[in-house]
């Protein structure tokens, strides 16, 4: 069996008791490092954490190995109880969907532990899940390129009068384009979006774009670290937010579309005092 297993979006302890007694069955435990963090990081010390409440050992899974060794953890599973960990949800990225299609063609029986993820924690800023649109990813922008094809959801969204989630570029175990060039694995350190580079990004490509998506003044909520003790929300205009210090990651950010009454009362409580945002 492979159990796919969400970890939540706090600590160790976030795994619901269900995925501990699946994992605790597991003859081999990965964990997912690539498309999440855990809020007290992916080092030695919280592989050791986690291993210490599940009583497994803990192998890092990295992007690399997972698309490129998928094979040897399914053939694994065919014989014995494989556990693969997921920050969040186990569908809160793509790359575990293509994950569950190989083991289903495979003939590895797959069993799916859900948990909180960043797609349903965002409610916690008050504005209300099912009137949001498409999600979209905003990625870093180089000296060479700077990507605008999701300024066309965001339009779409707003035009709707519904809000967009803005899930920020993580970028880890990236080869660094000089190693490309010499064929080596050298890879950059550690990169994650924070909720002020998206904004300035945003701004600037409504700047170049000028379709009037968004602007300045238009109303944003800015979360960091959600699930977490030390969680950070704040509401107010993208230019009030840019000058605001989130703090350490994960972050992300949500564009207003048009809010109803009982959404506002409770953005109300995460408002930058004196900040007047439009919707």
């Amino acid at each position: 069996m492979l159990y796919m297993v969400g970890l939540g979006l706090g600590d160790e302890r976030d795994i619901t008791l269900k995925g501990l007694d699946a994992v605790r069955s597991c003859k081999h435990v990965y964990l997912e490092a690539y498309t999440s963090l855990l809020a007290f990081g992916i080092g030695s010390s919280a592989l050791s954490k986690l291993e210490e409440l599940y009583g497994r050992p803990v192998m890092l899974a990295d992007r690399e190995m997972v698309e490129q060794s998928a094979e040897e953890i399914l053939t694994e599973a065919r014989s014995a109880n494989v556990a693969f960990l997921v920050v969040g949800d186990p569908f809160g990225a793509t790359t575990h969907s293509d994950l569950m299609v190989r083991a289903k063609r495979l003939g590895v029986e797959v069993e799916i532990i859900h948990n909180a993820s960043v797609m349903n924690a965002v409610g916690a800023c008050g504005l209300q899940l099912y009137r949001f649109g498409e999600t979209i990813s905003v990625p870093f922008f180089t000296e060479t390129w700077r990507p605008d094809s999701f300024y066309d959801r965001i339009k779409t969204n707003r035009s709707l009068g519904l809000h967009t989630l803005c899930l920020l570029d993580i970028r880890v175990k990236e080869p660094s384009l000089e190693a490309l060039c010499r064929g080596k694995k050298i890879y950059e350190p550690p990169k994650y979006m924070s909720i002020n580079t998206a904004l300035e990004q945003l701004l600037e490509i409504e700047h170049s774009r000028a379709e009037n998506a968004y602007n300045e003044d238009t109303l944003c909520v800015g979360l960091a670290r959600l699930g977490n003790s030390s969680q950070k929300i704040v509401a107010g205009s993208m230019k009030s937010l840019l000058a605001v210090d989130f703090g350490p990651p994960l972050h992300c950010v949500i564009i207003a579309g048009q809010t109803h009454v009982m959404e506002e009362e409770m953005l109300a409580f995460f408002k930058i005092d004196g900040a007047h945002a439009h919707s």
